[in-house]
């Protein structure tokens, strides 16, 4: 699980700025804030650079 949308929402960023900043579909960043499915090891830590926190934050342990 992932706290991806957490952190879009606390930061005010829009999924849509995310994905053309990744290099990847609106549908492919809407998976991952949706967690139907997970990023690559390499994308999160391409998605924590670009949100400007660490790794560990966009990662949650599952209840």
């Amino acid at each position: 699980m992932n706290r991806i949308k957490e952190i879009l929402e606390e930061k005010g960023i829009k999924q849509t700025w995310l994905a053309e900043r990744l290099g990847k579909s609106y549908n492919m960043v809407n998976g991952y804030v949706q967690n139907r499915q997970q990023p690559r090891l390499e994308v999160l830590f391409e998605i924590a650079k670009i949100l400007g926190v660490k790794p560990q934050e966009l990662l949650k342990e599952e209840k």
